[in-house]
């Protein structure tokens, strides 16, 4: 195996990137790997679910990730190791990966078990989920010629090397979002699951109308939306002035609360309010509620439960946001474990694309020069922006036929103005695509 044949077998699996670490003698299999004092490696990848583990002892909770991940072996064949997990100690915060050798059929236990430093250890995120991973000795043939390398990039604790292949993701996707602009006003429309493509005459179809362009169909998972990129489309009145519009982050459904364990309808019927349009028999829940300030139609206040404040930190595993009403009851609320899965992979390269709407006759949309791009995030960013009132909660859910046959549409907004988009990302740029 060289660095040659070791880059074709992530290209063959469908790789873009691939990260490596020099590992210490602590990191072993004893010890687990050091993977960054943050929780950014949730950028990279791709976690199927997140526990989180109440310890009673601040100290010593914990969230765990398990990632579907698997050992390249000398031979170049693939073997599973599902076991394998990322514990986040949010105290630190620090990430570390174990589980790694059990259970696997070809594990490297060797490299993995002993204090030998300088070991190199290669992974990537193949095209169907899974993490594949390459360990070599300090002195190997592969580790002679990454040292000699000085092309690499960083990425936190990480060095990068690029694959030529997707080297060009950000250049694609602004030529494509430049071709749209070009078009001028598109006809509302949306793609299906099968890629038809199908009118669309919903306030909401400027998102629907952006995303058929790019040839994206609808996704139940919380993967980026074009070439490793969430792109978001959001409304305003003038081209020229795209920090004053409101933008929709993420609409995840509450977790737990009353919402959750006796259903939408009874939290609306507690919680609603009569349609303030006269529109009979129907029944709202909306209005802008900010963290700490008890809303004044539904009287539920927005809390977030668990994180610190003054230091931006998540400090306890059980962590949410929550909507609390007078009594002190949970009535809904979102857990930092189910946002902490969706935003980070879903946000760490975010591309947001204004647009104008036309309504005097069919529906149309026309596409903005001026875009703005978002890398590197973090959920406790998104936390800190939400204490600051930066980030609200504003849902837009309705029951109708409420006396006879309830119907309820269900949607629930974390939005906030594009003004305060760069305190979300790590690097954040305008650019205009014609120049």
């Amino acid at each position: 195996m060289n660095l040659k044949n070791l880059k074709s077998l992530f290209v063959d699996n469908g790789c873009n990137k691939i990260y490596i670490k020099k590992l210490s003698p602590n990191d072993n299999s004893k010890n687990q790997v050091y993977f960054g004092g943050s929780f950014e490696i949730l950028n990279i990848l791709p976690i199927s679910e997140i526990i989180n583990e109440e310890a009673g002892d601040w100290n010593k909770e914990r969230f765990k990730a398990l990632i579907n991940f698997a050992w390249i072996g000398e031979d170049g064949n693939i073997y599973p190791a599902p076991k394998s997990q990322l514990i986040l100690y949010p105290k630190y915060p620090e990430v570390r990966f174990s589980g790694f050798l059990a259970k696997c059929e070809n594990a490297p236990s060797k490299l993995m078990t002993q204090r030998l430093a300088d070991r190199l250890f290669f992974f990537s995120v193949a095209k169907n989920g899974t993490v594949l991973g390459f360990v070599t000795e300090p002195d190997s043939e592969i580790a002679n010629e990454f040292n000699s390398l000085n092309t690499v990039s960083e990425h936190g604790v990480f060095k990068v090397i690029e694959l030529p292949k997707f080297v060009n993701n950000r250049e694609k996707l602004i030529e494509e979002l430049l071709r749209i602009h070009q078009l001028g006003w598109i006809n509302s429309k949306r793609l299906d699951g099968k890629g038809n493509i199908l009118p669309c005459e919903a306030s909401n179809c400027g998102g629907y109308t952006l995303e058929a362009e790019l040839g994206i169909t609808p996704n139940g998972y919380s993967e980026p939306d074009y070439l490793g990129w969430e792109v978001k489309q959001f409304g305003v009145a003038n081209f020229a002035r795209i920090n004053s519009a409101v933008i929709t982050l993420m609409t995840p459904e509450p977790t737990h609360g009353i919402y959750k364990s006796e259903g939408a309808e009874t939290f609306i019927r507690n919680y609603g309010y009569a349609d303030k349009t006269g529109r009979e028999d129907r029944m709202n829940f909306g209005g802008v509620h900010k963290s700490g300030i008890k809303h004044p139609t539904t009287n539920l206040e927005m809390q977030l439960i668990g994180f610190d404040e003054e230091s931006g930190k998540i400090r306890s595993t059980n962590g949410r946001i929550a909507l609390v009403d007078v009594k002190g009851t949970e009535t809904a609320s979102w857990s930092f474990a189910s946002l902490l899965l969706h935003w980070n992979r879903k946000h760490n390269q975010a591309c947001y694309v204004p647009s104008l709407s036309e309504t005097q006759t069919d529906r149309k949309y026309k596409y903005g020069n001026n875009i703005i791009l978002g890398t590197g995030t973090d959920f406790q960013l998104f936390l800190s922006q939400m204490a600051l009132g930066n980030i609200y909660y504003d849902p837009g859910i309705k029951m109708e036929n409420i006396s006879t046959k309830p119907k309820i549409k269900k949607r629930s907004q974390f939005r906030m103005k594009s003004q305060f988009l760069p305190n979300l990302y790590k690097k954040n740029e305008i650019i205009d695509i014609t120049v």
